[in-house]
């Protein structure tokens, strides 16, 4: 994995101060009690024993201390809400293709940083993973606002090495250094392939959620010409006609088939899935997807 960078230039510490402006609001009046009511802690804790009260269910009595207070005694409990949040960030090349105002590793950046701050908002520890076709970096997870800005100065200054996307190796690597269940973002294009099984088994032990970022020219492409695209992950240059309606028709139901198939795979493994897209606001299917999360769990 890379080394840590010690020396931040003032541009990013300026872009993460925009990030943290701009995430501010949604955090404070929109995320902050949909992200505390829809992630459960592990559990519950003991709090304290208290006299019996009428009302209270006699299988919560502690015999022990009612035997020596001479009183009915019950334990109290409270729900146990510090959670470990783990952002899986996607940093392969695709990530810096982009059509419109921004990149989708631009967004990808900015949803984490809106997570991070919601789960400190909530005294959650935050940890990250950032991976190509090998995880580049790690970040255990820990609480505090000054450890969420380094989590988002890594997102926002970090260089990958490797350009291609290996999403079972990032997943089999999580499974190894996050023991407990952790609520796992996984924020990616899912450009990959062979995921299903690592995804299917990271499911089982964490709540993974798979935030699925893209691009509207990644579904459809106007007619410009003669045009050389070049594969980000790859480096592979192909010449194309997108005059030609018989290419853009094999492009876009490829592109489609694709997405659906993804799609399938994801109900199929019973996960959540948010989708955010680089020409449109990203709070509005994150909260979307709180509201509908909700519902499930009342």
């Amino acid at each position: 994995m890379q080394a840590e960078t010690k020396i931040l230039p003032r541009e990013i510490l300026r872009k993460v101060r925009r990030i943290e402006i701009r995430t501010r609001r949604l955090v404070d009046d929109v995320l902050g009690g949909a992200y505390h009511s829809v992630f459960k802690g592990r559990g519950m804790e003991f709090s304290e024993v208290r006299e019996y009260q009428p009302g209270d269910d006699i299988r919560s009595i502690d015999w022990n201390v009612t035997a020596r207070s001479g009183a009915p005694q019950v334990k109290k409990f409270v729900e146990e809400r510090e959670l470990t949040v783990i952002l899986m960030v996607d940093a392969s090349s695709s990530s810096e293709f982009g059509s419109t105002e921004r990149m989708k590793g631009e967004v990808a950046a900015e949803l984490a940083a809106l997570l991070a701050f919601s789960a400190i908002k909530n005294n959650d520890r935050v940890g990250l993973l950032i991976f190509t076709d090998v995880v580049e970096k790690f970040v255990p997870p820990r609480k505090g606002r000054s450890h969420v800005l380094r989590v988002i100065r890594e997102l926002l200054y970090f260089q990958p090495r490797d350009r291609r996307t290996d999403i079972a190796a990032a997943l089999q690597y999580l499974q190894g250094v996050v023991r407990r269940k952790a609520v796992v973002f996984l924020i990616s294009d899912f450009w990959s392939s062979e995921y299903e099984r690592p995804l299917r088994v990271a499911g089982r032990r964490h709540d993974l959620i798979a935030v699925v970022v893209s691009d509207p020219r990644e579904l459809e492409l106007p007619p410009m010409g003669w045009v050389e695209f070049e594969d980000a992950e790859s480096g592979e240059l192909l010449l194309v006609d997108t005059n030609s309606r018989g290419f853009r028709a094999r492009f876009e139901q490829r592109a489609h088939q694709a997405a659906a198939a993804r799609r399938q795979l994801l109900k199929r493994l019973h996960l959540d899935t948010v989708e955010v897209c680089t020409d449109r606001p990203y709070d509005r299917p994150l909260m979307h997807f709180f509201r509908q999360r909700a519902l499930r769990i009342r």
